[in-house]
């Protein structure tokens, strides 16, 4: 119990039995190299990813380091901008303004899906460029579904602009994309959160994990309201395609995506339960469909709210303090 009392007191002298304990030297109480450091988990959302830049805004604001970051989908999107030296400020500026109606059309040599992302794809060719992840400034690691395995994968390496295609690549919604004889489809298929990703980039900091979708149980309705509460995908298609919604076959396939929300939340609801980030961020979304146009600095908006009220829980666990208790819990001499 005093050697407890003396790691608050004089950290600096701690020492277990008479041992300084190995991992002491990794201490240095007066910067922030032992102070603010987080990782980052970005979950998925389609249109609802720009409450990411949000997120990123106000922990910057408030003096947090990002020492490492993973994405799914639309996570993967922002994370990747990020990493790539745009400021959150600069992310808005350029994507404020985007056509939203042209982001996911198709183009000439497009797999099978029922939308493309021939808009998306023009805004981050100007963005990124020819970037590779060699050329980013903090690692970052996108995730994907092999459809050939079926099994979950981490790009880590390549062009930045075809991992987040990759990642993007929503089932049956847009494009699968071919990376090096792979065929992968979205990771929120099969990792809708990478926390364990995020901590294996840097073991030393808490883990944030920002999730875009409503906790499990949202859907608990009266029947009458039902058809109200299901996501609306195709909002944002061209107008003979809106018309075209009162037909059987696109309300069965709005149904279809829908059942996939779902399963997806229980998916994503267990792996957070099994992986245990320390802080979870959960902006308020409202029912937004994945393609729906949104007014993008109301969305930004949301992000920053969601923030603000985690960032006691930030920096609670960012504290050298929890750093230090979390050591000792799980030091074995």
């Amino acid at each position: 119990m005093l050697d407890l009392l003396l790691i608050f007191i004089f950290p600096k002298y701690l020492r277990i039995h008479g041992q300084i304990l190995p991992f002491i030297d990794h201490f240095t109480f007066n910067d922030t190299m032992v102070y603010m450091n987080i990782t980052l988990a970005l979950s998925g959302g389609g249109v609802k990813g720009f409450a990411h830049i949000g997120v990123l805004r106000v922990l910057e604001m408030e003096g947090f380091q990002i020492r490492g970051l993973t994405g799914t989908s639309a996570g993967g999107l922002v994370g990747a901008l990020y990493a790539a030296g745009y400021s959150p400020d600069e992310m808005e500026a350029s994507l404020r303004d985007i056509d939203q109606g042209n982001l996911f059309s198709r183009m000439h040599g497009d797999g099978p899906s029922l939308l493309g992302l021939a808009g998306v794809t023009a805004i981050l060719s100007e963005l990124l460029g020819h970037r590779t992840f060699d050329d980013l400034r903090l690692p970052i690691g996108l995730t994907a579904t092999d459809l050939t395995t079926g099994l979950p994968v981490v790009i880590k390496q390549g062009r930045l602009i075809d991992a987040v295609l990759a990642t993007s690549a929503i089932p049956g919604v847009f494009p699968a994309k071919l990376m090096e004889g792979h065929m992968l489809v979205d990771g929120g298929v099969t990792n809708p959160i990478p926390v364990a990703e995020a901590r294996s980039l840097y073991p030393d900091g808490p883990v944030v994990a920002v999730v875009l979708s409503p906790p499990l149980g949202w859907q608990k309705v009266a029947n009458n309201e039902f058809a109200e509460t299901i996501p609306v995908l195709m909002t944002n298609l061209p107008r003979v395609y809106r018309l075209a919604g009162r037909l059987r076959l696109t309300q069965a396939f709005n149904l279809f995506i829908h059942s996939m929300d779902l399963t997806g939340l229980m998916l994503l609801d267990k792996q957070l339960k099994l992986e245990k980030p320390k802080v979870v961020i959960r902006p308020e979304l409202g029912q937004i469909g994945i393609v729906d146009r949104v007014d993008i600095p109301e969305v930004i908006k949301c992000g920053e709210l969601a923030t603000l009220e985690a960032l006691p829980d930030i920096r609670r666990e960012a504290s050298w303090q929890y750093r230090l208790r979390r050591k000792l819990i799980s030091y074995s001499p």
